[in-house]
């Protein structure tokens, strides 16, 4: 028993280091297309943007949300730690500001405490943490920003460091500097951003135990591509509908070292468009339009937002951005509704081995409401009409000597019978319906292939 005593006390320590050094669950594909459980299971993202759920919810609220997220088959919510709206100075409902003295080195606990039960509470139900450290307005404010600015390299990193060591037992947190700005020219931003993603790398334990991404205002790749701690790009395609967001995809998808890339902050349901109520509020059309469209043109996954959900409003609270419904009261909007059939169809075929391919499209436009998209895997193949119209599409670019047809509604998630074709060939396909909001998926199977069509 004595001699066995050591082995079984490094054993014992081994264990205890895999427990503090949890690494995280989702990592980037073999093919550094997608992400990934450990175990090589596809992990859709399918994202929420709720960033000032720490900030102004209560443990109540924030279950209640999270459990309504769950539910609609979310996989990801996007929350800030130092909010835009004065999260510095403006306390959380328990009366408790994030930093003493506002100086990113000394964390107050009562604050974290808060944001602790949350990221559990989201773990219970499945949902990972994309969690950002501070909103960029904390590293320089810009003319919409509240601040104050309190970053420098050095405190970057230690709070880095200290959100790392905190939360290196949680394996459901995808790490996301940044915060909705870009690097300046001939600043020192580039190097705080990238001391805070280094101390966070340094808290957990170690790269392979951070998968870490960059919000930016328009895409990350301009700045961090190269950076061995960017796991994967995002983009932020913003609040106006014209957005050709298949020519971002296919940027950072053709960009060296491969990476994944998705769109991270798209058009919000509710929002006014391009921020101007005279120009009425997003379209829910428009929100499948920038699901579709980048999914296809070969985005790893997407993310939803709503703009009343976003800044968790309600009567009595300032507003970002006009809000037109309280938090609570938009949980159940047509928009993060269809999210719940985007991941379904997303998942229905085998999604790592699937590519964007536009040579199946004879034909396409280049505007965002008419664009046609396609994508494939081996034995399928997908087609993105945004208005209904009718795609003449090339066969023979999937295994079988025929196919079977279906069209997928992204209103409702259901399929429509097309018939069954010859793979070889063009063909036109009418969806059942055309028109500004009328949407569809051609759905294209290897016939000997029995996926879903229910």
């Amino acid at each position: 028993m004595r001699k066995l005593f050591p082995s079984f006390l490094f054993l014992v320590l081994f264990i205890t280091q895999l427990v503090v050094y949890a690494q995280s669950d989702v990592k980037v594909s073999a093919n550094q297309r997608y992400l990934v459980y450990q175990n090589g299971k596809p992990f859709f993202y399918l994202g929420d943007t709720a960033w000032e759920l720490f900030h102004r919810l209560n443990r109540e609220e924030a279950a209640r949300y999270l459990t309504n997220r769950a539910q609609k088959g979310f996989t990801v919510i996007q929350a800030v730690v130092l909010a835009e709206h004065n999260g510095l100075e403006d306390p959380n409902p328990y009366g408790n500001t994030p930093l003493l003295n506002n100086n990113p080195a000394t964390p107050n606990e009562a604050y974290f405490a808060h944001v602790d039960f949350i990221i559990k509470k989201a773990q219970e139900l499945g949902l990972h943490m994309a969690l950002l450290p501070t909103w960029g307005d904390k590293i320089f404010k810009n003319s919409w920003g509240v601040g104050p600015e309190v970053f420098n390299q050095k405190n970057a990193f230690t709070y880095g460091k200290y959100l790392g060591n905190r939360y290196k037992h949680q394996p459901n947190i995808i790490w996301v500097v940044g915060g909705d700005r870009n690097p300046r020219k001939d600043t020192t931003d580039v190097a705080i951003w990238r001391a805070l993603a280094n101390g966070i790398i340094e808290g957990v334990g170690g790269q392979d135990k951070a998968l870490m991404t960059f919000h930016p205002q328009t895409n990350s790749s301009e700045w961090f591509h190269q950076d061995e701690w960017l796991d994967f790009n995002m983009q932020q395609t913003g609040h106006c509908p014209d957005i050709k967001v298949w020519e971002r995809i296919t940027h950072d998808y053709q960009r060296q070292p491969t990476k994944p890339t998705f769109d991270g902050e798209p058009l919000y349901e509710e929002i006014p468009v391009c921020f101007d109520l005279k120009n009425g509020r997003a379209q829910v059309v428009d929100l499948r339009r920038r699901a579709y469209l980048s999914l296809f043109a070969g985005a790893h996954g997407h993310t939803y937002g709503c703009n009343n959900i976003w800044q968790m409003w309600q009567p009595g609270r300032t507003k970002a951005v006009e809000a037109n419904l309280p938090w609570y009261e938009s949980l159940d909007l047509p928009g993060a509704q269809q999210m719940t059939f985007v991941r379904k169809l997303m998942e229905s075929r085998p999604l790592l081995e699937r590519v964007p391919d536009q040579s199946l499209v004879v034909q396409t436009s280049d505007d965002f409401s008419t664009r046609i998209q396609a994508t494939r895997g081996l034995d399928y193949a997908f087609v993105y009409t945004a208005s209904g119209i009718p795609p003449e599409v090339s066969l023979g670019k999937i295994s079988g000597k025929k196919v079977k047809a279906h069209w997928f509604d992204p209103r409702t998630g259901t399929y429509t019978k097309a018939g069954t074709f010859k793979n070889t060939g063009t063909r036109r396909f009418t969806p059942p319906t055309q028109g500004a909001d009328q949407d569809w998926v051609l759905v294209l199977d290897d016939t000997r292939k029995k996926y879903p069509v229910k």
